[in-house]
């Protein structure tokens, strides 16, 4: 198999940087998707050069939709175990996925893909992995992703580059002034295209700053509201996919912090939207709010793992919080919306008890310019 020497140069990062495997351990390498196995085996080798264990699982997206549509919940269980096991047997994660369809899983009942996430995903992913292991997950260039970035494979290939080889280390010393002054901040405000004009809470809630530990392509801050704090509009003004059900310009009205009226682009969206958030009480209630500064990430492809990083954006997730910055609110969804506050997207502020910190996605305050764009040489 031939290798892009741009992927040796991401797999030397993940191994040493982002999961920083030691000798002696284990290093669980996770493909999903026939794109990512280039990948998958350049992390191979740099975790063998690095005195660990690789063990690399390849998984087929359309094999494991196949089986979503049949499975049932005893089947679930029974793997669910399995997982576990190997999961808990794992020091490091690194997580590849180049699914060529990003919607395989769209036709998927819904009682079958929340069982799947009950029963599966959040005991294996969200506790053993995250909580056990050191962790990595990033997405794999392939023409399904470059069409949904609308850009030609090999033009998407260099952005994607671009995005995950960000100087970290730079980017991670330059974020911690703007996590401590999260951590002195009550009230957040922010104002944007449309309606938005939503407030809340960060108060006593803790803050992480992400830079190439968790995911590639990384960049940000997050932190939660303080549960029933959140009031007002917010309309989300990029493309998001669900569980590989599409979403667009999604519109949620929060009072004491809980989701009253939820509308997308049509009826259609705005159903679905609706049942999701009705499927526990946590699905109506933020469980994240989070700034977004990766200096090479400027649009959105409909991929959260990027669009989360945009450079001048926000984003909320509706559901379980995280055990880093909790607010208690738990549920069997995280869904992330992102919301861009650049100048040509319409603009927008963000304040911390009542100081704007950012216009029109600049940084204002001296201390959190080595975030903007200018400061990385882009």
């Amino acid at each position: 198999m031939t290798t892009d020497p741009r992927d040796v140069q991401l797999a030397e990062m993940l191994v040493a940087y982002s999961v920083a495997a030691k000798p002696g351990e284990l290093v669980f390498i996770q493909c999903i998707g026939a794109d990512t196995l280039a990948l998958g085996h350049a992390c191979q080798k740099a975790a063998a050069a690095a005195g660990a264990a690789p063990f690399l699982h390849f998984q087929d997206p359309a094999a494991h939709r196949e089986y979503l549509m049949t499975c049932d919940d005893e089947g679930l269980r029974r793997l669910a175990r399995f997982e576990t096991v190997q999961m808990k047997d794992a020091d490091c994660y690194i997580g590849i996925r180049g699914a060529g369809n990003i919607f395989e899983t769209s036709d998927v009942p819904q009682d079958r893909m929340k069982a799947y996430m009950d029963i599966v995903y959040k005991p294996v992913h969200l506790q053993h992995r995250v909580k056990g292991t050191r962790w990595c997950v990033l997405r794999y260039p392939n023409p399904g992703m470059a069409q949904l970035a609308q850009k030609s494979t090999a033009a998407f290939a260099g952005f994607y580059y671009d995005v995950c080889l960000v100087d970290y280390a730079r980017m991670a010393k330059a974020v911690q002034p703007l996590k401590d002054l999260m951590l002195r901040t009550d009230r957040l405000e922010i104002t944007g295209p449309g309606e938005t004009n939503l407030t809340m809470s960060i108060k006593d809630i803790g803050v992480v700053p992400c830079c190439g530990n968790h995911n590639i392509p990384d960049g940000e801050c997050f932190s939660a509201p303080v549960r029933d704090s959140v009031n007002g509009v917010i309309q989300f003004n990029t493309p998001t996919v669900y569980q590989g059900m599409p979403f667009d310009n999604v519109r949620l009205e929060f009072r004491e912090g809980k989701v009253v009226d939820a509308r997308a682009a049509n009826p259609k969206q705005t159903k679905a939207l609706n049942e999701i958030l009705d499927r526990d009480e946590g699905a109506r209630y933020l469980g994240e709010v989070s700034v977004g500064f990766n200096p090479a990430v400027r649009e959105a492809m409909r991929d959260i793992l990027f669009d989360e990083k945009i450079g001048g954006s926000l984003h909320m997730a509706l559901g379980e919080c995280y055990d880093e910055a909790p607010n208690g609110n738990q549920s069997g969804i995280h869904w992330d919306l992102v919301l861009i506050q650049r100048e040509e997207y319409g603009g927008g502020e963000i304040r911390f008890d009542g100081r704007l910190i950012r216009k029109d996605g600049v940084f204002v305050v001296d201390e959190l310019k080595g975030l903007n764009p200018e400061a990385f040489g882009k």
